[in-house]
């Protein structure tokens, strides 16, 4: 299936919901696409496309990320690290804070789960302002990894999520709004 086909078929199963969660907000919901096997197969495919054999395993970024990060992971044979939000993993962990609109939040990996220099694909539904997928990149990189690309099924363009990736990771989106 070529890329625009996946896009097609991706899009024709993705709800658009306005005014949520906020007024003004025009919400791209993803959870259809999840529920149509096929679009979900060719999402998850297309989403680690971009990346073959430039990495060892997928990092699903809490909580679609996972989702995303699990399938494309199981398609593809690689291993599956989930990036959590804080407070949810057991062991020692790595944390990164990064700024919300309102706050702060912060992410967390398994310390040592990984061998050093493992090229890590991070995975996530959505590159809006770039918080969360910049604080992922930095989390993977401090815990002596190496960011092998950035993929994501939707990109808001105009909140300039890229721009925050200041590292230049090679970042793919399937879908740009």
């Amino acid at each position: 299936m070529t890329q625009q086909d996946v896009r097609a078929l991706v899009e024709s199963n993705l709800a658009t919901i306005p005014d949520f969660p906020e007024p003004g907000v025009l919400f791209r919901d993803l959870t259809p696409v999840f529920a149509d096997g096929p679009a979900f197969h060719a999402l998850s495919e297309a989403l680690v496309e971009p990346f073959a054999g430039r990495f060892d395993v997928l990092a699903g970024v809490e909580a679609r990320g996972f989702l995303l990060a699990g399938a494309a992971s199981a398609l593809c044979g690689a291993g599956l690290l989930p990036i959590r939000k804080a407070g949810k993993l057991p062991r020692r962990v790595l944390r990164e804070e990064y700024a919300l609109e309102y706050g702060t939040a912060a992410l967390e990996v398994h310390e040592g789960e990984l061998a050093p220099g493992t090229r890590v694909l991070i995975v996530d539904d959505v590159l809006a302002t770039g918080g969360t997928v910049a604080a992922a990149a930095r989390l993977v990189e401090r815990a002596g990894w190496r960011v092998a690309g950035v993929s994501v099924a939707i990109e808001l363009v105009d909140l300039g999520g890229r721009a925050a990736l200041d590292d230049g990771h090679e970042t793919f989106s399937l879908l740009q709004y």
